[in-house]
């Protein structure tokens, strides 16, 4: 069984700059391998991820050089799989979004502790994704892909799309042929390929691996495939930012949304890299992870305190979230239980109404992704699972108006004829 896939110009061991990345290393085994496009170990089949020589930092200097930095995720290309003058080059530039403390939504949860939601609709393309794809895009380039590509619920759809567009690149993404028909709008303006397969995302997924494997595939770069250990460290920066953001320390609680999981791990590798540095105290902080109820196999697990995960067929709402056999599954069950978090799911009706909930309390209109995560805060906070006097952050990762379908029984308050008698018998004077 093959599981490198070379590219066009740089086969693996191909020297390419990506700045202070070192390797690839097996997560099971701890096989390295040089940086090429290469997803899974030659040895255990493990998924591979980066490895970095940070050796030469001092932790002042480097945080004295990212504070100095773009407002984006360039400012912290020192810990990132990119080269040096990635700033210059054509990239939608994402990052830096917004930590919104949420003290309106902290009193109607009962927190008495400081509550934040870290915003990240304030991309390009209104979602987390542009994160992970302007990594993947720079390990393509340094590649020679010329094309980009990936398997999507719809956000990375979009973000792919739109990153090949600014690269000058093209893009072939694919998708469930069902998904909300805003991000299908959304991932097809750019002008690129997409193709709605028969299926579940997991399906897709697998249509997408055997793409890679056939000559057909020769010259393409699928973002969350072959490009997966470089596209997965885009999620750091949102641990970098929440960091640096707060003033530099970790915070004590954190709820992130599941899809494949690997947001979650990231996340969690972020803040172990900033204790490493010296760019943060070394305290104990806690990482929740939030699902929804009609796709929740790692919730399931957790509850039932399994280390294997069983696939699910997704039947929910929060269609960015429906990965039915989410690959990083059982490394979530770990981080939740190493940092004395927890996983926990709710239902599409809850999700609803968290939508509701944050959107009236913060002026956030969330995804259903942000539904779930507000969602399942407030089913941690009533269990005890989550302590309130804390430090908090809830992810949202997507904009709302990706997912209007969610929230379309929303509307007039009243209708009423243009004279104020009729406003006063609408009772709203």
């Amino acid at each position: 069984m093959s599981v490198q896939t070379p590219a066009p110009s740089a086969a693996p061991g191909t020297s390419v700059d990506l700045g202070p990345a070192a390797a690839l290393s097996c997560r099971e085994c701890g096989h390295r391998v040089p940086l090429g496009p290469v997803f899974a170990c030659e040895e255990c089949f493990g998924p591979l991820e980066i490895a970095y020589d940070f050796s030469a930092h001092d932790a002042e200097e480097l945080r004295a050089r990212i504070e100095a930095g773009p407002a984006n995720i360039w400012r912290y290309a020192p810990l990132l799989p990119v080269p040096a003058d990635v700033a210059t080059k054509p990239n939608l530039n994402p990052g830096w979004t917004e930590l919104v403390r949420a003290d309106n939504l902290a009193r109607e949860l009962g927190f008495t502790g400081g509550l934040f939601v870290k915003d990240d609709s304030g991309n390009p393309t209104h979602s987390f994704k542009d994160r992970v794809v302007a990594q993947a895009l720079e390990a393509a380039r340094a590649f020679g892909f010329t094309t980009l590509s990936c398997s999507s619920t719809g956000n990375l759809a979009g973000a792919v799309g739109a990153a090949a567009a600014r690269a000058g690149l093209r893009s072939c993404v694919f998708i469930p042929h069902d998904l909300e028909q805003g991000k299908v709008v959304m991932a097809a303006v750019y002008g690129g390929e997409l193709i709605g397969i028969e299926g579940n995302y997991d399906d897709v997924n697998r249509f997408c691996s055997e793409l890679i494997g056939d000559p057909a595939g020769e010259g393409w770069g699928f973002v969350n495939v072959n490009l997966r250990p470089y596209y997965a460290e885009g999620s750091k920066t949102l641990a970098y930012e929440i960091c640096e953001q707060l003033g530099w320390r970790l915070p004590d609680q954190i709820v992130v949304p599941i899809a494949s999981g690997s947001q979650l791990t990231k996340i969690d590798k972020g803040f172990r890299e900033l204790i490493r540095l010296g760019l943060v105290e070394d305290r104990p902080y806690k990482i929740f992870g939030a699902q929804a109820e009609g796709c929740s196999p790692v919730s399931a697990a957790f509850k039932a305190g399994h280390d294997v995960v069983r696939p699910q067929k997704p039947d929910t709402i929060a269609k960015s979230l429906a990965i039915g056999n989410p690959a990083d599954g059982p490394y979530v069950l770990d981080i939740a239980r190493r940092t004395g978090g927890a996983v926990e799911d709710v239902t599409d009706e809850q999700i609803v109404d968290a939508i509701k909930l944050l959107a009236r309390t913060e002026g956030v209109f969330a995804e259903t992704a942000g539904g779930v995560t507000v969602g399942v805060t407030r089913k941690l906070v009533e269990s005890g699972a989550l302590d309130p006097s804390l430090t908090t952050v809830v992810l949202n990762t997507g904009d709302g108006l990706k997912t209007l379908d969610a929230v379309a029984g929303t509307g007039l308050t009243a209708t009423i004829r243009p004279n104020l008698d009729s406003f006063r018998e609408a009772g709203l004077a």
